[in-house]
């Protein structure tokens, strides 16, 4: 004798011939219309309590969800946003798609999360797969070296989306230059990255520093090039010459911030030629710290460090690391809501440009304190 629990019955009531359940089954287990089902999932309707609870019920006993996702990537289902990225265990990326996920979830549309690693090609399949589907946005994050072969790519990408009822948005990332009176059409959603970098140094300067390590590198990318000009900016404003020595070039990680540390320390046995740190991102200050600990050097009472991005484990340090705060989540919610509210307006909207610039500020912890010796005393 078997024990039957009732979903498995109700699931071979609704699925007889072996065939996968369509909304059909579902409205007829539920006792609604087709419309009523898509509202409940879509969740974009007022729905009775009642109502809601016997469509869910039926979606579960059927196991209606999985194939509802199919159906999507097959164009006959929600609509999906893609968000793809290079590396999805950078914080500052999980953030971004934390906040892409909740608002198409919140719009009823499904979030598809690619990783490209870099590739390129990679990433023009995943625009290539969107745009077959007809997916309502393609987000790509991250910054990127401005190159004639990015602009060719990107400007192709925003086209070809557009041609096919989608929309391109790029978050963090440049946009291509287009001829004077020209038009792309591209949704921009952009922090003030350079504005950070400057509030970071300058809070380092104004405490009293004079030599200021900027941690983070010499390379072509957009991120790194716009935090080294706000670096530059503030130390102009103090009447500070860069100084080509104290730019450091490092990967955006942890290990890093490490070995870039430990490079710069091995050339001054004696004394370090800086008395402060600005690390480009949080991950390259923490690793900072940890090469720091291991020359005897103490923060703040020795050096002081800043970091970027503000990610969670900043606070959880002792002491607590300074850092620029970025708006990440609220990146990825303004990104889809752009795009969709855009879509979803009357006149479907234009392929004219879309652009938002969000705020960044720096974040005062227990990382930074004025220098402790005088200014200029040894270089």
């Amino acid at each position: 004798m078997s024990v039957d629990n009732g979903a498995g019955a109700a699931t071979r009531a609704g699925n007889r011939d072996g065939r996968r359940a369509t909304i059909r089954d579902v409205a007829a287990r539920a006792n609604v219309s087709v419309a009523t089902v898509s509202r409940v999932l879509a969740g974009n309707y007022p729905v009775t309590y009642g109502t809601r609870t016997r469509v869910l019920r039926a979606v579960r006993s059927l196991d209606y969800v999985a194939n509802a996702h199919a159906r999507a990537l097959a164009g006959g289902g929600p609509e999906s946003v893609a968000f793809v990225l290079e590396d999805i265990t950078g914080p500052s990326f999980a953030h971004i798609a934390a906040g892409v996920e909740q608002e198409t979830a919140k719009r009823g549309r499904l979030c598809l999360v690619c990783t490209t690693h870099g590739d390129k090609r990679r990433e023009e399949d995943v625009v290539t797969l969107m745009r077959e589907q007809r997916a309502a946005a393609v987000i790509l994050a991250g910054g990127a070296e401005r190159t004639a072969e990015y602009r060719e790519r990107i400007t192709a990408f925003a086209h070809q989306l557009d041609a096919a009822g989608s929309r391109l948005v790029l978050c963090g990332r440049p946009a291509p230059e287009v001829p004077p009176g020209g038009e792309l059409p591209v949704t921009l959603v952009e922090y003030d990255n350079e504005g950070g970098a400057f509030g970071a140094t300058a809070h380092l300067l104004s405490a009293g520093h004079r030599r200021v390590l900027f941690l983070g590198g010499l390379s072509a990318n957009t991120t790194v090039q716009e935090r080294r000009a706000g670096y530059h900016r503030a130390l102009e404003s103090y009447g500070l010459a860069p100084d080509p020595p104290l730019v450091v070039d490092t990967r955006f990680t942890r290990e890093g911030g490490l070995h870039g540390m430990r490079g710069v320390l091995a050339g001054h046995r004696a004394e370090p030629g800086f008395t402060a740190v600005f690390a480009a991102t949080d991950m390259v200050a923490l690793g900072a710290l940890e090469a720091l600990r291991e020359a005897g050097l103490r923060v703040p009472e020795d050096v002081s460090v800043v970091g970027f991005d503000d990610i969670p484990v900043s606070r959880e340090l002792s002491p607590g690391l300074t850092t620029v705060h970025v708006p990440y989540e609220e990146l990825g919610r303004s990104a889809v809501r752009m795009v969709l509210e855009r879509r979803d307006s009357t006149d479907g909207g234009g392929a004219e440009e879309q652009r938002v610039r969000l705020g960044t500020h720096v974040v005062v912890r227990g990382s930074t304190a004025p220098p402790p010796r005088v200014p200029g005393e040894y270089a």
